[in-house]
């Protein structure tokens, strides 16, 4: 089969992988339909965090095509949504809804497991791990935001969350790349009055307002800290989401918490510190992490399928397996927010 191979750092290609097969009464195999480039992927693209050389990415929806003899639930022909982590369902970690951390669990793209950048994956603990899509003949916009559930559209869920947002708080959002904006848009739906989105960027501050965005701050550092604090009457605001990973977003995310909140922090750390006096002396949390997407996939899925939230509109750059090179390097280029890799249909 064909699927995108990582050669090291700005070096993707096309390449050949064998057809995966059941090997694994527990394993199901998928054709995958559609797949996205996520922002850890460019970490490993500009060689800023280690990656086997081998197949890649972990965001993609497809259709069942073979299950092992101990999978239930999961017939040929149904359409998936693949969180980013395969999880076993049944280890304490898992039983208390942190399937991210499943003692036999992985990503694909790593553990002996194909990317989802590709034709076919092999899906371990496929029964506790996929979840069905009911119905049939969903729009291509329904499909798109389907396949933001994977990955992305949980993560900015769980930003949300971690930061315990609550109706009626001022709450912002530090960083404008797809993860920032599913932010914006599990703030707003988890009945936030005022949103502010930090972005200096034309484009993705007109999505973050389509996503409930009520201001938007295109300052950074600390200029951005005075603006915020500025806009909340010198308070700070009442649930901060820290969506990029770097120290100035980290350190931004404190400032602007009042005291007492909490900071959702979901971006992957490179060069972080947390400011522990802050924490320490204003009573301030730090929450966050990788997201148990399995945990969140079936409530925000039906709020797709009923057209309350459509989280597709990230993904603004499309591209087939054979312009898979052009969706690292559009997203690398700050081009994009989000790739699609467009690979079957349904």
């Amino acid at each position: 089969m064909r699927a995108a191979i990582y050669h090291g750092p700005h070096a993707i290609a096309l390449g050949e992988r064998p057809d995966p097969t059941i090997q694994l009464p527990t394993d199901a195999v998928v054709r995958v339909v559609l797949a996205c480039v996520c922002g850890s992927d460019l970490w490993y693209y500009r060689g800023e965090s280690p990656h086997e050389l081998g197949p890649i990415g972990h965001e993609f929806i497809g259709v069942v095509e073979e299950v092992g003899s101990d999978v239930r639930g999961l017939v040929r022909g149904d359409l998936v949504i693949a969180p980013f982590i395969f999880s076993d369902g049944t280890c304490a970690h898992c039983r208390a809804g942190w399937m991210p951390s499943c003692v036999a669990g992985g990503s694909f793209g790593n553990h002996g497991v194909d990317g989802g950048q590709g034709e076919a994956v092999r899906v371990p603990f496929a029964e506790t791990t996929l979840v069905a899509v009911p119905g049939s003949g969903h729009s291509d916009e329904t499909l798109r935001s389907l396949l933001t559930l994977s990955d992305v559209a949980c993560t900015g869920h769980h930003a949300a969350l971690s930061a315990n947002v609550q109706p009626g708080n001022t709450v912002a959002v530090v960083g404008d790349g797809a993860v920032g904006l599913s932010a914006v848009l599990a703030a707003a739906r988890l009945g936030a009055e005022r949103v502010i989105a930090l972005s200096r960027n034309p484009a993705r501050q007109a999505l973050a307002r389509a996503f409930g965005a009520t201001d938007v701050v295109p300052e950074r550092g600390e200029e951005a800290v005075a603006r915020v604090l500025e806009l909340t009457g010198g308070v700070g605001v009442d649930a901060a989401m820290e969506c990029v990973g770097t120290g100035q977003s980290m350190t931004t995310a404190f400032a602007i918490a009042r005291p007492g909140s909490i900071v959702g922090a979901v971006g992957a750390p490179h060069g972080v510190h947390v400011p522990i006096e802050r924490v320490i002396f204003s009573n301030i949390g730090l929450r966050g992490g990788v997201a148990p997407a399995r945990r969140y996939i079936p409530e925000l899925m039906a709020d797709v399928l009923e057209g309350r939230m459509n989280p597709g509109l990230v993904l603004d750059f499309e591209t087939d397996l054979e312009g898979v090179a052009s969706a690292y390097e559009a997203m690398d280029q700050r081009r994009a927010v989000k790739s699609l890799i467009r690979i079957g249909t349904v």
